[in-house]
């Protein structure tokens, strides 16, 4: 079904691997169409409770692939455009997945790939990873990736590296909340199988809500509705049947029905 990226399942986690690891896994129009249907495929699939996004081979991904820029360099503004709302899509198809997403980085995740990482709920990456939002150095700037690297890092940070464009190591994407785990890449499975296990436990239309809450409440003074909106959204969950289930099963000392 996939020509540039493949699928792996282990038990209830799903990896997409970006395998065009001849050019580092940069993306051109196929990529980017196939990434948005992966996610789509294992979005509504209930048997996925975490999804791992990696690339195959020494990088996590270099960005855009030189020859889709040189072709984009040709179109004409409204060509640009399309182009661009396929990318942007894709980004947020991958962002606002109902289940968990971490991406798995080893060696360059640069411009777009930087993108990709942000775009993930969570990021592990190798020590000898590095990233870029390395636009500015071909004369164009990191628009479409901008609201998931802003989210990730903040303004302040942005500001520096969307002007700059300049490489930042592993330990500095640490360091400003692009990633959430630096270790050595003979340890990133390890690493990642951390993570996925306390999100295997928690609900899954719970963790789905947790996300919808804090997209919906960051940013935003906290204010008479900020106050209604989060007691509203605690009193629709407590009246759930897997909140229900997931009280019970507490209290009963027994697994929760999510868990068999």
């Amino acid at each position: 079904m996939y020509q540039t990226l493949s699928i792996e399942r282990r038990g209830r986690v799903a990896t997409i691997w970006m395998d065009r690891p001849e050019v580092f896994n940069a993306f051109d129009e196929q990529l980017i169409a196939e990434l948005g249907a992966a996610c789509a495929e294992l979005d509504a699939d209930a048997s996925v409770r975490v999804v791992v996004l990696g690339g195959r081979g020494k990088h996590f991904s270099a960005g855009a692939d030189l020859n889709w820029m040189k072709r984009a360099s040709a179109f004409s503004e409204q060509e640009n455009r399309t182009d661009a709302r396929r990318f942007a899509g894709m980004l947020r198809a991958l962002s606002a997945m109902s289940k968990p997403t971490i991406a798995r980085i080893q060696g360059a995740a640069l411009g777009g790939g930087t993108g990709l990482a942000a775009a993930c709920d969570m990021a592990v990456a190798s020590r000898d990873a590095s990233f870029a939002t390395s636009e500015v150095k071909f004369g164009i700037i990191p628009a479409v990736i901008s609201p998931y690297v802003l989210r990730a890092i903040g303004p302040r940070q942005a500001l520096r590296y969307f002007q700059s464009g300049e490489r930042f190591s592993a330990q500095r994407a640490y360091e400003i909340g692009l990633v959430n785990e630096v270790c050595e890449r003979d340890e990133l499975d390890a690493t990642l199988d951390r993570m996925i296990e306390p999100l295997i436990a928690g609900a899954p239309q719970a963790q789905q809500a947790a996300k919808d809450l804090i997209a919906a409440i960051h940013g935003r003074p906290i204010d008479d509705d900020v106050s209604e909106e989060t007691a509203q959204r605690i009193a629709r969950r407590r009246a759930t049947d897997e909140a229900r289930d997931g009280i019970a099963a507490f209290l009963d000392k027994r697994t929760p029905s999510w868990l068999l």
